[in-house]
């Protein structure tokens, strides 16, 4: 019997599409005027000199920039430049937007690919074991570490993960991206940014490993005790082929789901990990813009963010179709 063929869904993406451009306003309006009521003034925080800085020059700033503009004018004035995919510059940095983004954003993207990939592939292999040796000694200890990972903050682990294995055992770097006084080109630069790499991204997906090994040992254990896995076992079928081969694709599917709407929390969680780790990504540029009132890039970093999440949530909603045929997308 042949499989069917099913179309693409254009219905179901050009529907995800619309509600994603109207999450999207909705989230740059709202982050607009929270970034606007919260305390401090960008002027005076351009000026460097809070409280003691010259009325007139500060005046000039805040004209120069359009802080003095009504509130709606200026909300007006970013959507504009957001529809016409102008981010804007950066009066802090004295750069433009998209450039200091842009720069930055690679550095980002492989330190949360890397956490998910370690999180998503320690979650299916130590909860596919936990699940298989259900109730004893191997699942027991699986169990205890991810119960005890979910429950230590992660910004501990990271510095004690610099603490032991860079300073005091120095197998790794304690911060940054590379070695630039190296001057490594080729794979040598790529095998000493994976080597920075290490702490960082197992810094940022211990939490969700934890996560995913108990949500993977639930999801094997349910589909382990349905009648075709009976079967496959009454037809000798290895243990460890029935898990991985038959199981495990079921069992998966919640996974999938969760890790779409993680991506969120992984862009959220690069903050804290850049900063503890001096990782030149767009994490730590946002700690720099909050607290340097650059409201700008503070406003297009927290609209690109929301692109993402929205963008992989999508992505997740695809690929749940492809690993379960029987979902039809609506």
């Amino acid at each position: 019997m042949k499989p069917i063929r099913r179309r693409f869904p254009w219905a179901f993406l050009a529907k995800r599409v619309a509600y994603g451009a109207l999450a999207m306003l909705a989230i740059a309006i709202i982050n607009f005027f929270l970034l606007k009521l919260a305390p401090g003034d960008a002027a005076e925080a351009l000026a460097g000199q809070a409280g003691t800085a010259d009325p007139a020059y500060i005046a000039q700033l805040r004209a120069q920039f359009g802080l003095d503009q009504p509130l709606l004018s200026q909300l007006w004035a970013f959507l504009v430049r957001l529809a016409t995919l102008d981010l804007g510059y950066s009066y802090v940095f004295n750069e433009r937007v998209s450039v200091l983004i842009f720069s930055r954003m690679p550095a980002t993207l492989m330190l949360m690919g890397a956490a998910i990939v370690i999180a998503v592939i320690g979650g299916i292999v130590f909860g596919v074991t936990a699940a298989r040796y259900a109730n004893r000694w191997p699942d027991r200890v699986i169990s205890f570490v991810a119960l005890l990972l979910y429950g230590t903050p992660p910004y501990w682990i990271g510095l004690m993960m610099i603490l032991i294995f860079a300073v005091t055992l120095g197998w790794t770097p304690t911060s940054g991206m590379e070695n630039v006084l190296a001057f490594n080109t080729g794979w040598d630069r790529v095998a000493d940014i994976a080597h920075h790499l290490i702490l960082p991204a197992l810094a940022q997906s211990i939490f969700y490993l934890a996560i995913y090994i108990r949500l993977v040992r639930a999801g094997m254990l349910e589909v382990l005790s349905l009648d075709f896995i009976r079967v496959a076992r009454a037809k000798g079928i290895s243990e460890r082929r029935l898990s991985y081969r038959h199981a495990l694709r079921n069992a998966v599917l919640p996974l999938v789901t969760v890790v779409g709407t993680n991506v969120g929390n992984f862009l959220g969680g690069a903050v804290l990990t850049e900063t503890v780790f001096s990782w030149p990504g767009v994490g730590r540029l946002m700690f720099d813009a909050m607290f340097q009132r650059d409201l700008n890039l503070l406003l297009s970093i927290l609209v690109l963010s929301s692109f993402f999440v929205i963008l992989a949530n999508l992505i997740v909603d695809l690929l749940y179709a492809v690993i379960n045929p029987t979902v039809e997308l609506k």
